[in-house]
């Protein structure tokens, strides 16, 4: 999954990261709440860990601004440095999911962002097989069926069909494609990309007649539609 992490102590937000992505997530750190804020102007992000005490922003209305930028399934967990019931109620009023007083211990953080994560996404906590329409995903040995017909698509191709149909109407930048597909292949030519969501594309018929439709978001990255009945 891949986390937005708010905090404007530069070794605090590094040791978050660094801890997350040990547990196999994505990170990313902002030191202001407007840089988040602008982030996700123009990208995506599956959940936001936020200090409630940053120099240019309220928690509030950082967390109110966040909310109408992402869905609403998104978790958001807040961080403080007071235990005082008020700060507590005010951060979980505003829309927070969970929160933790630092200083921070590594294993209960890493438990309540996985916590909340098979929560907002549970479809993507170990299931064998997710439908979608007439397209089936068997996770476990990596197999896609269409009509019950098996689709021969290499590892790759299924992960990144997969990763469009679990955001189905959400606009996924190149960035956030790189990083859930390509993972820790660093430098990934812009054209391999777009040569396999092609691939998926013509392998999936991913056309109105079969109800979807993949469709490049200009300067930004690609959506799979799903269509209404005619």
């Amino acid at each position: 999954m891949r986390i937005a992490v708010l905090d404007n102590d530069r070794s605090q937000a590094d040791l978050i990261c660094q801890v997350l992505t040990s547990a196999g997530h994505v990170c990313q750190s902002f030191d202001s709440g407007k840089d988040l804020l602008g982030q996700l102007r123009k990208d995506s992000f599956d959940m936001l860990v936020l200090d409630w005490q940053v120099a240019d922003m309220s928690g509030t209305e950082v967390l109110r601004r966040a909310k109408e930028k992402l869905p609403g399934t998104t978790p958001m967990m807040f961080l403080t440095s007071s235990s005082a019931e008020d700060d507590i109620v005010a951060g979980i009023t505003a829309g927070a999911d969970d929160y933790m007083v630092k200083p921070l211990r590594r294993g209960e953080l890493v438990a309540r962002v996985q916590a909340l994560l098979r929560r907002a996404y549970p479809a993507q906590n170990g299931a064998e097989q997710l439908q979608f329409g007439p397209y089936i995903f068997e996770t476990r040995p990596g197999r896609l069926l269409m009509d019950g017909n098996v689709i021969e698509v290499t590892h790759k191709e299924f992960y990144l069909a997969l990763l469009f149909f679990r955001n189905i109407g959400r606009p996924l930048s190149r960035a956030y494609i790189h990083e859930a597909v390509w993972i820790r292949e660093t430098a990934v030519p812009s054209r391999t990309m777009d040569t396999h969501v092609s691939r998926v594309r013509n392998k999936l018929q991913l056309r109105p007649e079969n109800g979807f439709r993949l469709v490049p978001v200009y300067s930004y990255g690609y959506r799979l539609e799903k269509l209404g009945a005619s």
